[in-house]
């Protein structure tokens, strides 16, 4: 199943290629210099989807909170957000 869902992608990518829309001809073109990745994240059964969803998550609140409080705000945010 894993190997159909490449050979989909590399369907794709080729119809990008050919496209008139510049930008997606660009990363389609920024995917085949990373196609090793690619074809790992089809290939392999684990993915760091949950830990980058906190990483993401956390960011969030930092930013949000740039300026505007101490680390004891901060902290509660980080709580509350759970």
């Amino acid at each position: 199943m894993r190997k159909s869902s490449f050979l989909t992608w590399r369907e794709w990518q080729a119809k990008a290629w050919d496209s008139p829309c510049s930008e997606l001809r660009r990363f389609a073109e920024g995917l085949e210099r990373d196609r090793k990745a690619v074809q790992a994240a089809f290939d392999e059964p684990w993915s760091s989807g949950p830990v980058e969803g906190h990483i993401n998550r956390l960011k969030t609140i930092k930013r949000q909170m740039y300026g505007r409080a101490g680390l004891a705000l901060l902290r509660a945010r980080m709580i509350r957000a759970r």
